[in-house]
């Protein structure tokens, strides 16, 4: 199995869980054992200064939280995007390229001249040995590639049709599928 790591899930049409509807998610791990990704488009109300004050400075716009998926919602992940991708920089670990997980208890400060941004994530998607493999197969999700800003778009809801437009072809015409329309 080729790991599908640092890879977005774009939800298809025919996908019908509402949890995930007209979703992207990135992937952050993506092992035998399963998989585990945060949305990276349900944008709340909540400030991270609320929550997290001292990362708030290092949020990007929208500095609020997001829907990182329904699994465990009082849980946060973070994701940052380093400066220089290349240096090691304790308590960050690479998803890709110069996207990567934060540890949340380390002092920001210490990060502060490393990381271009983050985004918090309260709760995540995740699926068991297989299960991501079987929807994939299903017609749920399509696989692409991420871009280093798809995490932090300063419009994270129009993610979806952004992603499916610059794929070009039938895969962008899906951007414009209505979204009240039934796929049997």
């Amino acid at each position: 199995m080729e790991s599908m790591t640092g890879r977005l899930l774009v939800a298809t049409p025919a996908l019908k869980d509402p949890n995930f509807d007209r979703t992207v998610v990135l992937l952050v791990a993506h092992e035998p054992g399963g998989a585990l990704g945060v949305v990276l488009n349900r944008a709340t109300e909540v400030a991270v200064a609320d929550v997290l004050g001292d990362w708030s400075e290092l949020a990007r716009d929208p500095a609020v939280l997001f829907e990182g998926g329904p699994v465990q919602p009082d849980a946060a992940i973070c994701l940052a995007r380093m400066r220089h991708p290349v240096k090691p920089v304790k308590g960050f670990h690479r998803v890709a390229g110069a996207v990567g997980t934060v540890d949340l208890s380390v002092d920001p400060e210490r990060l502060r001249d490393a990381i271009g941004g983050i985004r918090v994530f309260a709760g995540y998607s995740g699926w068991g040995a297989g299960q991501l493999e079987q929807e994939i197969e299903e017609g749920s999700w399509f696989v692409l590639d991420a871009l280093p800003g798809d995490a932090f778009v300063d419009r994270p809801d129009d993610l979806w049709p952004m992603v499916l437009r610059r794929q070009g072809g039938m895969m962008a015409a899906v951007a414009h599928f209505p979204p009240d329309v039934a796929l049997n």
